[in-house]
């Protein structure tokens, strides 16, 4: 019994895994985007004008993450970056048409539809959904690894070898 439960388990682990492979790719198709750098896009648009600090800390990335997907949004020409006047060393961000029009194109992804149906749930069902997955993460040695990349579900460019 407790080996059929492990692997109807990784089963479901695995449909859950391939679901967010299908999201990013369709993301992809339809905006270039990986689901971290549409996160960052939303942020900056939810808050206007805002630093990559801000950005990394409301979305749990780390700052070297939130730089990677900065240069590539910046690089796309969706967002800008502007030298802080009061501050020279910091740099305030901000969506430019591209990247409003990325976010309007942008297909429901799995990410929001997880967050609409997960908060409807009752706390009791979301601190349980929680504490079971995080004791996956711990199974699989995964409780100290970055999500973000894991989000990106792989290579935009399909030009390049992956």
């Amino acid at each position: 019994m407790d080996a059929e439960l492990s692997t109807l388990t990784l089963r479901a682990l695995r449909r859950v895994l391939r679901a967010t492979e299908i999201g990013s790719r369709q993301l992809a198709t339809t905006t270039g985007l990986t689901p971290s750098q549409l996160l960052a896009l939303r942020e900056i648009d939810l808050r206007g004008r805002t630093t990559p600090s801000a950005i990394a800390q409301a979305l749990q990335f780390s700052q070297a993450t939130i730089t990677a997907i900065v240069d590539r949004l910046v690089s796309l020409g969706f967002a800008q970056r502007q030298r802080s006047e009061a501050d020279k060393r910091q740099f305030h961000l901000s969506l430019l048409p591209e990247g409003i029009k990325a976010l309007a194109d942008a297909p429901d992804p799995l990410q929001m539809r997880f967050t609409d149906r997960f908060e409807a749930l009752p706390v009791w069902e979301q601190a349980m959904i929680l504490a079971a997955t995080e004791r996956l993460a711990m199974l699989m040695d995964a409780q100290n690894i970055d999500a973000a990349p894991l989000l990106d579900g792989g290579q935009i460019d399909r030009a390049e070898p992956q």
